[in-house]
């Protein structure tokens, strides 16, 4: 009895905290996915540029919270082919015109669940989650910039 006891705490314990891990890390892969996929149809469907950066952050910030992440998605628009893993993706590349082409990033800093008692950074994983949005060239140009 004993050695059963010490043997499932001693195996048990390490055990059930690697699935804890990585459930909390796939919860926020799907997160930044969710995020970047959202934010992208949200910024593609406004009436204009302005309205669609607010409706592109607000649509990142629901999908965290669909997820039960707190942080604050970090979002950026990217030109088109960019890799939203560098360090800097590029900004501001987002544009209504007809036929645009860019890519939405969202990245969060997350940590591995107990670890963050430890100290900040101990154990952070940054995720990445990315979106290429195509405007439709048969649209109407709502970036503001017609003659």
């Amino acid at each position: 009895m004993v050695e059963f006891v010490g043997l499932s705490i001693v195996l048990l314990i390490p055990f059930l905290y690697f699935f804890l891990a990585v459930f909390s890390v796939q919860r926020s892969a799907f997160a930044v996915t969710q995020a970047a996929r959202e934010a992208g149809r949200a910024y593609e469907t406004a009436e204009n540029e302005e309205q669609g950066l607010a409706r592109a952050r607000l649509a990142a910030q629901l999908a965290f919270r669909d997820q039960g992440i707190d942080a604050e998605p970090e979002l950026r628009f990217a030109p088109e082919g960019a890799d939203c893993g560098d360090a800097n993706p590029g900004d501001g590349a987002a544009s209504l015109e007809p036929g645009a082409v860019f890519v939405v990033c969202v990245r969060v800093v997350t940590s591995l669940p107990g670890f963050a008692l430890l100290g900040p950074g101990f154990a952070d994983i940054t995720l990445n989650g990315q979106f290429t949005v195509v405007v439709d060239q048969f649209r109407t140009d709502r970036s503001g910039t017609q003659p």
